[in-house]
């Protein structure tokens, strides 16, 4: 009778543990991790919310910008698999797909990325700009200048929790123009950009920019001077 209790409890125990793989799933969030080597420390950054993941590394020290990819994923059996809109260093790799092992233990997300790498969540610092964002125009003095958001040529902004991404990329050729990230500051009405890394320029890492910004329906309105001293009004829509 035992045995047979023993192995029911064992049964029941074991397509639990089999459920919870099935169901293991990467918290939303923005993570690091500092990755120590004989020419200095890499940093990782991991953005991730239910359908999204991007995966970012520079140094600080000097700055310099190493690496960027992302692009829509599914979850099953602590395997992510990710199908890629942008990578920096497509052009070595030549693939579009990739797969990359997780596990979460407590809020920590570790990947398999060569050596398995535990990141660290960053605070929850939630803010109202908060989400994925398409490029989708400008104002002009004649009005509002709109471009496609489903053509291939994109530029998607990302912003979690106090840090922000913007990639330029094509999700058909792969072609890879640019990136920029940090952590921001967005409230009444101001937003304020301190740059982290930037593919285009290292020299501008330290650097913050503010602008104006405005949310009507699912579109921000972003207005102020470019990091070259440029004015620029700009048009952002929701991205789901």
């Amino acid at each position: 009778m035992k045995t047979t209790k023993t192995c029911l409890i064992l049964a029941i125990f074991t397509i639990l543990t089999f459920s919870n793989s099935l169901s293991a799933q990467i918290a939303a969030n923005v993570y690091h991790f500092d990755e120590q080597k004989e020419e200095g420390t890499i940093k990782h950054e991991i953005k991730i919310d239910g359908n999204y993941f991007i995966h970012s590394t520079y140094k600080e020290s000097p700055p310099t910008f190493l690496r960027t990819y992302g692009g829509f994923y599914t979850a099953e059996n602590n395997n992510l698999k990710l199908v890629m809109e942008f990578d920096s260093n497509y052009e070595a790799g030549n693939s579009k797909e990739t797969e990359i092992p997780f596990q979460m233990e407590g809020d920590q997300l570790i990947l398999e990325l060569g050596t398995p790498m535990s990141f660290i969540p960053v605070a929850k610092n939630q803010q109202p700009l908060d989400g994925k964002w398409l490029f989708s125009g400008r104002v002009t003095d004649q009005g509002e200048d709109r471009v496609d958001t489903s053509r291939p040529r994109k530029t998607m902004k990302f912003l979690m929790n106090g840090h922000f991404q913007w990639i330029a990329y094509n999700t058909e050729s792969m072609q890879f123009f640019g990136t920029g990230g940090g952590t921001y500051l967005a409230k009444d009405g101001k937003y304020t950009e301190h740059i982290g890394y930037f593919s285009r320029d290292n020299s501008r890492v330290g650097a913050s920019l503010t602008f104006n910004y405005k949310v009507m329906g699912k579109d921000w309105y972003h207005s102020g001077k470019s990091s070259k001293g440029d004015p620029l009004h700009e048009i952002w829509s929701k991205r789901e």
